[in-house]
């Protein structure tokens, strides 16, 4: 049985007990998976459809288009960052991000569809990223690099728990 489907009811009330909970844990768990899979399949698409284009008058326009301030120190970072890219490094951006997109999707489809091999799958893909997340926040601390890896470390903690109480029950 996964983990999803394993409901106990209560007698003559019809809920379930403790594995409700579970399941909207992993139900959220799985809508941040998907959400984060889509968004970079998006970015891996838009790299691809900028492969071949010139990067500055592309940069020019988007910063038209969403009327932002050329002037603003962050927005200029980001802008010259971009108009960098060649080529080259629009094809690995985008094969990057189309197969961390995969593992995303998929383990959200997996946790979704109450696959136990998908919670196990979650807790390894998500856990060895984690070094790398560390590594990144002793290069530069800032507040989205340690809210992700809480995050991370959250779900590996809550999946660990799920899979223990479930290998438990059998």
């Amino acid at each position: 049985m996964t983990s999803l489907r394993h409901t106990q009811q209560t007698p003559g009330t019809g809920k379930t007990t403790g594995d409700a909970s579970t399941r909207r844990g992993l139900r959220l768990i799985a809508a941040f998976k998907l959400f984060k899979g889509l968004v970079l399949f998006a970015v891996g698409v838009g790299a691809v459809k900028l492969l071949h284009r010139d990067m500055a008058f592309e940069v020019d326009r988007w910063a038209d288009i969403f009327q932002v301030d050329p002037d603003n120190l962050y927005i200029r970072h980001l802008l010259e960052r971009i108009a960098n890219l060649d080529d080259h490094k629009l094809r690995q951006l985008s094969v990057g991000t189309f197969f961390y997109s995969a593992l995303l999707l998929t383990e959200g489809t997996g946790l979704l569809l109450g696959k136990r091999w998908a919670e196990y799958f979650t807790i390894i893909a998500t856990s060895s990223f984690i070094p790398l997340e560390v590594y990144e926040l002793t290069r530069r601390i800032s507040s989205p690099r340690l809210l992700v890896l809480l995050l991370n470390i959250a779900v590996v903690v809550y999946l660990g728990i799920v899979v223990y109480r479930n290998h438990k029950d059998r």
